[in-house]
């Protein structure tokens, strides 16, 4: 395949982070030749991220593959619902919903998850509230095996996310993952979802191929950016073939 037909790989944060949190995966795939557009996820509500998702790969014109980290995951399983120019999807450390789950149900599913005592609320003009991550309880909770100078960066740009993004349920009939391949990698550490909802979420959805990383917390983007990258590499590979 030559590069003009290459699939884009693009790739959508969740909350807490911002689409700088992508750098290091970028860095690999550019070595392997490929494009890869980091979206800006506006973090307001599944429906309306989604749809913006959307408008970013109709203006790239060209199939994509497209990633999702944590309540990325949501959107991109809403976006890439009968769109034909979604070939494959890749979870990393991300929610995999049904019709209706939320991602506050989802990662209530199973024990472990210690988020809601990290997080600092404020109400927002738009109506209810916002949340981000105490700063000084970010490195323990998000990303605890990164060291603590770029935990404070990122604990300083980490974009908060509203109460409605994270507890509005898919409304798509379809589920993009159930219609595309998808491929699944996290850590066997998130605090933020804990590995057996991961590991329910990516045996549902049929994954391709799931990574369970040793010692890896929710940012596994930052911290693990080789095996984000393979996993990318295997959904990039299948598009191709």
């Amino acid at each position: 395949m030559t590069t003009t037909e290459q699939p884009v790989v693009v790739l959508v944060h969740g909350a807490f982070a911002e689409s700088a949190s992508w750098n290091r995966v970028i860095q690999r795939l550019h070595g392997r030749g490929l494009s890869a557009v980091a979206v800006a996820n506006p973090l307001r509500s599944v429906e309306g991220d989604a749809a913006y998702v959307r408008d970013v790969i109709a203006g790239i014109g060209r199939p994509v593959v497209l990633v999702g980290h944590s309540y990325g995951g949501m959107v991109i399983s809403q976006a890439a619902a009968a769109n034909d120019a979604v070939r494959a999807l890749v979870y990393v450390a991300a929610f995999a919903p049904e019709p209706g789950e939320s991602a506050l149900v989802l990662s209530g599913k199973f024990e472990g998850s210690s988020l809601g005592g990290a997080l600092a609320a404020y109400p927002v003009a738009s109506g209810g509230n916002e949340f981000r991550i105490a700063e000084d309880k970010f490195h323990h909770q998000f990303c605890a095996d990164l060291e603590a100078g770029e935990a404070a960066l990122m604990a300083a740009t980490q974009r908060p996310v509203t109460e409605r993004a994270l507890t509005d349920g898919l409304t798509v009939s379809e589920p993009g993952w159930r219609a595309k391949p998808s491929w699944f990698v996290h850590g066997d550490r998130d605090l933020n979802i804990p590995a057996a909802a991961l590991r329910f979420m990516a045996e549902r959805a049929g994954s391709r191929g799931t990574r369970e990383l040793a010692g890896a917390s929710h940012a596994v983007g930052a911290s693990q950016p080789d095996a984000v990258a393979a996993s990318i590499l295997d959904a990039v590979g299948h598009v191709q073939s």
